[in-house]
């Protein structure tokens, strides 16, 4: 009888272990947890980046406007018959 309840302590010390230390523990699943959640924030933030870009996609495939905006901005291009003025600072 003493044998089986050694067992039985010893089977019991061995599930406490694991659920309280061990792989799957309750520490281990709140820091899963806390991993999942700030996964999903990154996610929707790389989600609303990628509806930016696919609606600036859209409007350079559809409209000159875009296209123009783009060319003045990024290359400092100018339309025919228009004059560039550049204003530069004292500093």
């Amino acid at each position: 009888m003493k044998l089986l309840v050694a067992v039985l302590v010893v089977f019991v010390a061995m599930f406490q272990y694991r659920l309280w230390v061990g792989e799957g523990s309750i520490a281990d699943v709140v820091r899963l947890e806390r991993e999942i959640a700030r996964q999903e924030a990154d996610n929707e933030r790389l989600r609303e980046r990628n509806k930016q870009l696919a609606a600036e996609v859209d409007a350079l495939k559809t409209g000159d406007d875009a296209i123009e905006e783009r060319a003045r901005s990024d290359m400092g291009m100018i339309k025919e018959g228009e004059t560039f003025f550049m204003i530069i600072d004292d500093q």
